[in-house]
């Protein structure tokens, strides 16, 4: 039975969710037929198969390979810590404890990075394979791991890979896991042997879904069918520097001698909208592509997800406050990740402990891994601790390239493509052999899609632009398709012992290009944006797509790492990432033109400051307090105005004395933080959504609207009817920090032709700003009337804003059972769209969760044992396990988990041990 692996959680299926439905409804119904016989033998399905594949935690098992005894000790949420006497003996160990726990997990994702999900779950996952294999993760990985990695890096990935051998073998499918036993009804997979280079690849899907602003490419061309490059850059304001803090305010660029101003005073933006629509590109590019680039958005929305939600609007928090502003005297550090929420979470806590620190065993870390890959992603030594955020550098660009015969156009000439042969197989069918071509520019995307063969082939192009013949095609250039070192970073980072280690390590992290905040025991804090981040000529600033033919849009190399800003031990005492703009202005390089807005940076700035005014001390309670902090910036904006509209009708007055007093928090039991957030869905709606070309808006909704660029009232005689094309969960305007800005841009011009719209036949029209809030304020009401009934007592933002885990596979398609026995939820969450506490909600789409903190950790620099963590589900990708889902209430609540590290608090949270013996 094929999952639907295309779609994150909260996600309508796509073009081939009907075919999946089917095929998930037989194998339900024969799962069904086995429960039911079971019960007449013994119950054997509805319990043996279940339990099978659960995790041995007591007692002992021999490992062939092992050099001496590892102790595996779990806690009370089965979370585990290792201990062993070597580097090889940890990490085997790691991949045998991960494989226990989440080996299914990890074998879709190594078929999903290797273009391989037809070989699991059939022909319904060959055009997701023909296009991961166009993007060729795992050659590179392979290329990576061959040319790139250090000897010890090679070391440890295979004595990882050994680990996970070892816990495979001799298994059947249903020993792992209950997947594997319904998989085996459908068809006669069997689980192959783990490779270094599977570990390698997952870094790859990392990179994929924290690529940078690749989305926002598409839209903007997508927006040039219906607005105009002013109406396009309104939508896409400058970021607010003289309101909103840069990352980095007293830090450096050169080790030696430059520095820059961090921005603090500055007035006015970067490139964003305005100039994107604008540059050199924007007469071909822009033009040549305009809705056709809807092809390369349904290519790009099938793919699976693998961390975030295809790199539309996540984010993350983290910041790091020093000593003195702290009621320990050493540094505190927190951070929590915003992905797409899933079954089991991406992250998995473990602790990776060497008895003796020596050279032969050079680690003692903890804190959040991969199932797949050794080693910890964000966590703490015994000497430092590291959090992580999204810099949303612009690491891909998009290639028009004008293709002729067997080659491309390229500065005048015609070159030929690398070409290469790929062979999909597809379980209980027949192979399917494809051609990648690539360019200079890379891999050519509209090779996978019908769509993207009409790009250019009805497009108005400049003059200087070749002949478009049979159309252009599209090609893509992204850091992660080069073989690099982010597998070392992780090693590195693991057992750095201060900043100078710290920064080493940070600048092996080549792709994804991340914000990394530090702290250390002996009272150090610092910033550091690692990443290999492509340099462009003037003309070519990233922000639309490029002609590829055209010499001047290359590359023109990589910002050199000691280019690249930091910042140490600055005077503020505190740094705070939350997916703001790194740098201020004058930062000689251009990072990316769409920086998130810095709603969540500044909140979290503000609750700092407040609290150390004065002389204030922070505690590890303040730190988690903080990363729940659901207050909605765009509220306090639009209330106050909203509550000065006369609004007539004594029904939706009701509502609107919701708003009155109100606090601004989001609260999960909140009637007016579910009245606000209706309201603000519908003045996104009416002054946007509806004059959004139709790629843009959500899937199935339908208007009559007037065929080209107009935002004032719509002409009756020239209205056509438009569906809308996009998923819901990705589908514009989304709400986020961007939109706030665009509408605070836009509160003091009353009259603005976005404010416009027409009556309907049950509402009235808008002529100004307020008419609009009116009809929005008429229009939420009734909507929550219809979803919450009509007495608002009984209102609540948690009715409305749910979180559903889906098991990304097997219960993420097909009815009954196993959605039942796959699947959790709901949960009320507090929080909503670029809050501190950040469950995100897609505004076009609904009010359901789309994405989360995917963990949150508060990490104490004096006292390692007292620091905090939580994640989003828990350590077992077992249904039925004890600890799937464990955390997961204490995680909807706010509340953390104590974090032992030393070996005594681990030995007093231990509940299982398991030796594993040579």
């Amino acid at each position: 039975m094929p999952p639907n692996t295309t779609a994150p959680t909260g996600q309508q299926p796509g073009k081939s969710g009907r075919k999946k439905g089917r095929k998930a409804r037989l194998i339900v119904l024969v799962l069904v037929l086995a429960v039911v016989g079971g019960v007449a033998g013994g119950a054997y399905w509805s319990v043996s198969t279940v339990r099978a594949s659960f995790p041995q935690t007591k007692g002992s098992i021999t490992l062939d390979g092992l050099s001496g005894p590892v102790d595996v000790k779990r806690d009370g949420h089965g979370i585990p810590q290792i201990y062993a006497s070597s580097d090889e003996d940890l990490f085997m160990a790691q991949g045998f404890v991960q494989a226990q726990d989440r080996f299914y997990e990890m074998d879709v994702r190594r078929h999903m990075t290797s273009g391989r999900l037809s070989e699991m779950f059939g022909k319904d996952q060959v055009d997701n394979d023909e296009f991961l294999r166009t993007l060729g993760w795992d050659r590179v990985a392979k290329e990576e791991y061959d040319t790139k990695l250090s000897a010890a890096t090679k070391k440890y990935l295979q004595a990882y890979a050994k680990g996970v051998n070892a816990y495979l073998e001799g298994k059947e499918g249903e020993d792992i896991s209950l997947e594997y036993a319904a998989l085996g009804f459908a068809n006669d997979y069997k689980p192959q042997q783990w490779t270094p280079v599977d570990s390698v690849s997952w870094l790859k899907a990392m990179a994929w879904d924290l690529r940078g602003n690749m989305q926002d490419e598409i839209d903007r061309s997508l927006m040039t069918s219906r607005l105009g490059p002013q109406q396009i850059g309104e939508l896409y304001p400058q970021y607010p520097y003289s309101r909103n803090q840069v990352i980095v305010q007293q830090g450096q660029y050169d080790e030696l001698t430059q520095t820059f101003d961090g921005g603090d005073d500055a007035d006015g933006g970067s490139t964003d909208g305005t100039a994107a629509g604008s540059g050199a590109a924007g007469g071909t590019a822009s033009s040549a592509l305009q809705s056709q680039l809807s092809g390369l958005y349904e290519v790009l929305e099938d793919v699976p997800t693998a961390v975030g939600v295809n790199g539309n609007g996540i984010g993350s928090n983290s910041w790091v406050i020093d000593g003195a502003h702290t009621i320990t005297g050493k540094p505190l550090l927190a951070n929590d990740p915003h992905l797409s929420a899933s079954l089991p979470s991406v992250w998995y806590q473990m602790g990776l402990h060497c008895r003796t620190v020596s050279d032969k065993c050079q680690y003692d870390v903890s804190g959040y891994t991969f199932a797949g890959m050794p080693g910890v992603i964000i966590g703490h030594n015994q000497d430092i601790s590291w959090g992580m955020t999204n810099s949303g550098a612009d690491v891909t660009d998009l290639y028009l390239e004008k293709l002729t015969g067997d080659g491309y156009l390229y500065d005048g000439k015609v070159r030929p493509f690398d070409s290469r042969e790929e062979t999909i197989k597809v379980a209980g069918g027949t192979s399917k052999k494809i051609v990648v071509r690539e360019t200079n520019n890379g891999p050519l995307l509209s090779d996978r899609a019908d769509e993207l063969v009409k790009v250019g082939k009805k497009a108005t192009v400049d003059t200087a632009a070749p002949d478009r013949g049979d159309g252009y095609g599209i090609a893509l250039r992204w850091t992660a398709l080069e073989p690099g070192t982010s597998m070392d970073a992780v090693f590195a980072l693991n057992k750095a012992a201060d900043w100078n280690d710290f920064r080493a390590a940070a600048a092996l992290f080549d792709v994804p290009s991340q914000n990394l905040v530090y702290a250390d025991t002996q009272d150090n804090i610092g910033y550091t944006l690692p990443g290999k981040i492509p340099t462009r000529a003037k003309d070519h600033d990233g922000s639309i797509p490029a002609p590829g033919w055209d010499a001047k849009y290359r590359w023109t190399g990589y910002i050199d790492q000691d280019e690249l800003p930091y910042e140490y031990n600055p005077d503020r005492g505190y740094i705070v990432t939350a997916n703001q703009a790194v740098v201020g202005e004058d930062y000689p390089y251009t990072l990316t033109t769409d920086w998130g807005y810095g709603a969540r940076s500044q909140r979290i700035a503000d609750l700092i400051e407040s609290k150390i005014k004065g002389g204030g001390k922070v505690s590890t309670e303040d730190m988690r307090q903080m990363q729940l902090d659901n207050s909605s910036e765009i509220a306090k904006l639009l209330v106050p105005q909203l509550l000065k509209i006369d609004v007539g009708d004594k029904d939706v007055r009701e509502a609107q004395k919701l708003l009155e007093g109100w606090d601004y928090t989001q609260d999960a039991d909140s009637a007016a933080a579910a009245y606000f957030n209706s309201v603000w869905r519908n003045v996104l709606k009416l002054a946007f959504g509806h004059k959004l070309p139709k790629e843009l808006r959500v899937k199935g909704q339908c208007l009559w609207v007037e065929p080209v660029d107009t935002t004032g009232p719509v002409d009756e005689e020239r209205r056509v009817r438009e569906c809308g094309a996009r998923d819901a969960d990705q589908a514009q305007p989304d709400g986020g920090d961007r939109w706030f800005e665009v509408v605070r841009s836009l509160m003091d011009d009353e009259d603005s032709d976005w404010w416009k719209t027409p009556a309907s036949l049950t509402r009235p029209g808008a002529d100004n700003r307020d008419d609009l809030f009116k009809r929005a304020m008429i229009d939420a009401r009734w909507e929550l009337t219809a979803k919450l009934g009509k007495d608002i007592d009984t209102w609540s933002w948690g009715r409305l804003h749910r979180l559903f885990l889906k098991n990304q596979t097997l219960g993420a398609d097909g009815p009954g059972f196993l959605q039942y026995a796959l699947n959790r939820g709901p949960w009320k969450l507090s929080g909503g769209e670029a809050t501190v506490n950040a469950s995100g909600w897609n505004a076009a789409g609904g009010y359901g969760v789309v994405w989360v903190p995917s963990m949150r950790m508060v990490v104490n620099l004096d006292d390692l044992d007292k620091s905090k963590w939580i994640n989003l589900t828990g350590a077992s990708g077992h249904a039925y396990n004890a600890h799937y889902t464990d955390q997961t209430s204490k995680w909807a609540k706010g509340e953390l988990l104590d974090w032992s590290f030393s070996r005594q608090a681990v030995d007093e949270s231990t509940g299982d041990t398991l030796v594993l013996k040579p």
